[in-house]
């Protein structure tokens, strides 16, 4: 049996206690420490209100779950944690606050032979992998890495679906997102206008970073790709609503949508596709990047189609792990290739 990977996870949030949860059902992970400015107790109260059938239990530091133990540390920046004190082969940070190199490189200089960031990066670093995109792409010397978000994955699956089969004149994103915990509940002065105003009871039109690295990644879609975000009074389940314009004419929908039916049965794990009349509260525990809604697909015209997906953070946290998973098996094959960072 292969050595469990461990494991090193910087911020326990939403992501972060879904990672762990994905984590506690796999024999491939273990989570050796857990670093956060919360309380433990809370800490482990939240996990438990998470994970459902599996409970937790604290105990000096250390949560305990069957046969997993965890430390717990608090620690506000990558540059206090000891890593390699723990063992652990790679951190996840999952705090969304170091999203630069500059910022995650204190993990590697504690010990961490690789960082995992959990949502887009701002900066160059070593690579974005969007499993079922550009996953073929990872090397071994790839030391700081984003696994991209749920929304830019669930956007590229989609792209790549579609251009593989048809040529892509242009593409319009619109990310009808659940509200995150960076938004507050009542209005509050933040750094931007709209992101001021109440999370709970409004829509806020959104920039979205998924634009930009989508077009990077999908060099054939460069400058052929506008898009925006909507985040939403909902808490669980977000929405992918893209409209493409394709340079041939279409005159059958399903044409379109049995590239999804048969993208799902060649990526079950990545795709799946629904003829329910489902809402945003019935993705909860997919762990899916891209649930096509059939019903919500249709054409716009000779050229054009509206497309409906949805997606989950559960799948998400299941991308980092497979994204952890994968360079595992890069180290397995390059022995030492993984470069030295200064």
């Amino acid at each position: 049996m292969t050595e469990r990977l461990k494991i090193g996870l910087m911020g326990f949030g939403h992501i972060g206690r879904q990672i762990y949860q994905l984590a506690l059902d796999s024999d491939q992970f273990e989570i050796v420490v857990i670093s956060d400015i919360g309380h433990p107790e809370i800490l482990g109260h939240l996990l438990n209100k998470t994970l459902g059938d599996h409970q937790v239990s604290l105990k000096k530091n250390h949560l305990i779950c069957g046969h997993h133990r965890t430390r717990l540390m608090t620690a506000d920046r990558p540059t206090e944690i000891p890593w390699d004190v723990f063992g652990a082969d790679m951190v996840i940070d999952a705090t969304g606050k170091f999203r630069s190199s500059e910022e995650l490189k204190p993990h590697l200089h504690n010990g961490a032979r690789r960082v995992i960031l959990s949502t887009l990066p701002v900066g160059e670093i070593d690579r974005v992998v969007l499993r079922g995109v550009n996953d073929q792409d990872a090397l071994a010397s790839d030391v700081i890495v984003s696994a991209g978000s749920a929304s830019t994955t669930a956007t590229a699956l989609a792209l790549k679906i579609i251009g593989d089969a048809y040529p892509i004149a242009h593409a319009t994103m619109t990310s009808v997102h659940a509200y995150t915990s960076d938004q507050s509940l009542q209005d509050y002065a933040g750094a931007d206008y709209r992101r001021s105003r109440s999370g709970a009871e409004n829509i806020i039109p959104n920039l979205t970073p998924a634009l930009d690295w989508v077009q990077r990644i999908m060099p054939n879609i460069r400058g052929r790709m506008t898009g925006y975000a909507l985040n939403v009074p909902v808490q669980t389940g977000s929405m992918l609503d893209i409209t493409v314009s394709l340079e041939s004419p279409t005159t059958d929908i399903s044409a379109i949508t049995d590239l999804f039916v048969e993208a799902a049965i060649d990526m079950p794990l990545l795709i799946e596709t629904t003829s329910d009349p489902i809402v945003s509260s019935d993705v909860k525990g997919s762990t899916q990047s891209l649930l096509v809604d059939l019903q919500g697909c249709m054409l716009a015209g000779k050229n054009m189609f509206k497309l409906l997906a949805w997606h989950e953070t559960l799948g998400h946290a299941k991308r980092i792990l497979e994204t952890a998973t994968l360079y595992r098996g890069l180290e397995t094959t390059h022995v030492g290739s993984t470069r030295e960072v200064s």
